[in-house]
């Protein structure tokens, strides 16, 4: 199964390479197309949600790992850490965006990665962590001011925490980062090498590709959307039916719908009421940024203590 999940996402990633390059080279070209922040918002919520939209079941398989038989115990603290990202998002911010760039680094670098190293250290989470790091830098080396609009856009008017970041432009820490991240690629692409690991170089240059010649929204939500959340998307159809990867994803889109659709609703309902209050763009970065850290939290967590409690 391993081999062919590796074969598939090699294939991916090439696809994905070549739709970066003509896609972001006719959105160039052809200034006058705009692709608004709402088909943003709306491709996240149909693709890019989903590939998390299994966490019910995943949740369902701790608690029978953990001999615990109630399964409204998962559901009450998944929710309960969703909420309490979006309370404490409201009093502090700047600190949990920096908190939440840091987790969603590793976990890009980890997601988009991890089924091609076979080895483990100490030194492979600190190699995902700076190959994810280029998906949250590159908006800033490419396009600084408007990343910086959207910080502003998501409740953040710390003076001390926009200083921080006119000194990272200033001292190249930036250019660092990318340096960083390109080595850290050249390493898990290098390490027991094989043919598969070109996935890991086309990746990273379809990031660095999108970054350059499209807006830090529009980058992250092809990204986001058409690498990251369809290579989990891979995965999870292949648990699914390892033998037949059609059947595997019609099994994966009816087990996603439901919380899927409910995620949309509820997105939905709070631009509604964002928009009531702050213009259009501006809720619906919320909606996108601050909604996402508040499900990527508790994925994460799942994610952690199913895999800790696995082995």
């Amino acid at each position: 199964m391993s081999n062919k999940i590796k074969k598939i996402n090699l294939n991916h990633s090439f696809i994905f390479f070549l739709f970066c390059n003509i896609f972001s080279i006719i959105i160039f070209k052809f200034s006058n197309l705009n692709i608004s922040s709402l088909i943003c918002l709306l491709l996240i919520l149909i693709i890019g949600v989903s590939h998390g939209a299994l966490d019910h079941l995943k949740g369902k398989k701790l608690l029978t790992i953990l001999n615990i038989k109630k399964s409204y115990i998962f559901y009450l603290f998944y929710i309960l850490i969703a909420i309490s990202v979006i309370l404490i998002w409201t009093v502090l911010p700047g600190i949990t965006l920096i908190i939440f760039l840091a987790v969603a680094s590793f976990h890009f670098g980890k997601e988009d990665t991890q089924f091609l190293i076979n080895k483990s250290s100490n030194l492979i989470p600190i190699l995902y962590f700076f190959r994810g790091l280029l998906v949250i830098i590159t908006p800033l080396y490419f396009n600084f001011d408007e990343t910086v609009s959207i910080f502003k856009m998501l409740l953040i008017d710390n003076e001390q925490f926009y200083s921080s970041l006119s000194f990272i432009e200033n001292y190249k820490i930036i250019e660092i980062a990318i340096s960083l991240s390109a080595l850290s690629s050249i390493i898990l692409f290098l390490t027991e090498f094989s043919f598969k690991k070109f996935a890991i170089l086309l990746d990273f240059f379809s990031i660095i590709i999108l970054n350059y010649y499209l807006s830090p929204l529009v980058a992250f939500t092809i990204y986001f959307c058409f690498l990251h959340s369809i290579r989990h998307t891979i995965s999870l159809s292949v648990e699914m039916d390892n033998i037949n990867l059609k059947n595997g994803f019609k099994l994966f889109v009816k087990k996603a719908f439901p919380l899927t659709v409910l995620t949309a609703i509820f997105s939905l309902v709070g631009l509604y009421f964002l928009n009531n209050v702050y213009e259009l763009d501006s809720a619906i970065l919320k909606i996108i940024f601050i909604g996402l850290a508040s499900l990527t939290f508790p994925h994460i967590l799942l994610e952690y203590f199913l895999e800790k409690n696995e082995k």
